[in-house]
């Protein structure tokens, strides 16, 4: 009980909730953006997966962990636009290609991991570190939490800030949302329905890009098979909790995030809970709450459904 009182009075551990969030958040916020324009995007594994490869590609051959983030942001936004093509169109099932892209992309990277570096052994790349902000970094309790992380989460500060911005107060966010309701009445009043969608996928395949480059540079430093660790489901969950406010996800996120941090630290200590069930936690804490939340949330109105022209 001391311990984990210890644990849970730890500025450490808010500020690696902090960091665990990051990924999940990322790819909630490109999903806000798919749903809200009337796509479900159930290939954010797929993207995630693909910009963690990307981000060690480039980052192993430029020495550079900056080349690493623009290589794996391109490689979400690859896999996204496959996803665009199948769902907005073909007129494909969303839900189908979506889990299609996820085994293609789990298989794929598996493979052209061996391919590239001697049986799948990846070295450990140029990665982000820690930095604190200037003043900002030494404010007591929040400095340490939120303002001694590496630059990808102030990075994700100003996207959801951007996001939330987009989404909410901006025009071509309304007439994201009007294509989420009711497309066709979208279309009679001159919006461009399918650009927009086409517009939402690479926006979430950037972001979910992202997430997946975070894991692999700022976390792992590595390739791992699978490295996504079902993150990229969680992330659909956190859009339902969220009910589709980028405002809400970051609070979705974080409960991941915080989950997953009190987890890997009650290991530590000389508890005799299996670790094989801490691992389980956040996973199952975000389940319980979406299955709170779920049934009591209206989706948009054409989420899901193709739309074309007639």
């Amino acid at each position: 009980m001391r311990d984990l009182l210890e644990i849970l009075t730890s500025t450490a551990l808010y500020a690696a909730a902090v960091r665990l969030a990051v990924p999940v958040f990322l790819a909630a916020l490109g999903e806000t953006f798919a749903e809200r324009a009337g796509l479900v995007n159930v290939g954010l594994e797929a993207m995630m997966l693909a910009g963690a490869f990307g981000g060690i590609l480039g980052a192993y051959f430029a020495d550079n962990w900056l080349v690493g983030v623009a290589v794996g942001v391109a490689f979400g936004v690859a896999v996204a636009a496959l996803q665009a093509l199948f769902a907005v169109n073909l007129e494909a099932d969303q839900i189908v290609s979506g889990i299609a892209l996820n085994i293609g992309v789990l298989g794929l990277t598996g493979f052209l991991a061996r391919v590239v570096w001697e049986a799948g052994n990846v070295p450990q790349v140029a990665h982000t570190n820690a930095t604190s902000l200037p003043g900002l970094g030494e404010l007591p309790i929040f400095g340490p939490i939120l303002f001694q992380q590496n630059p990808l989460v102030y990075a994700t500060y100003l996207l959801a800030l951007v996001g939330w911005w987009l989404l909410v107060r901006t025009r071509w966010g309304l007439e994201l949302r009007g294509c989420g309701e009711d497309p066709r009445a979208c279309d009679s009043l001159g919006i461009p329905v399918l650009a927009r969608r086409w517009q939402v996928m690479a926006i979430c395949g950037a972001l979910a890009g992202l997430g997946g480059v975070f894991i692999a540079l700022a976390e792992l430093y590595t390739w791992a098979d699978g490295m996504s660790g079902g993150r990229g489901f969680i992330a659909l969950a956190v859009v339902i909790i969220a009910r589709w406010s980028p405002a809400r996800a970051v609070l979705a996120a974080l409960l991941f995030g915080g989950c997953e941090a009190l987890a890997l630290r009650i290991q530590a200590t000389n508890t005799s809970v299996p670790y094989e069930l801490l691992l389980t936690l956040p996973y199952l804490v975000t389940l319980l709450v979406y299955a709170g939340v779920v049934g009591r949330t209206i989706p948009p109105a054409a989420l899901g459904r193709p739309y074309a022209r007639r």
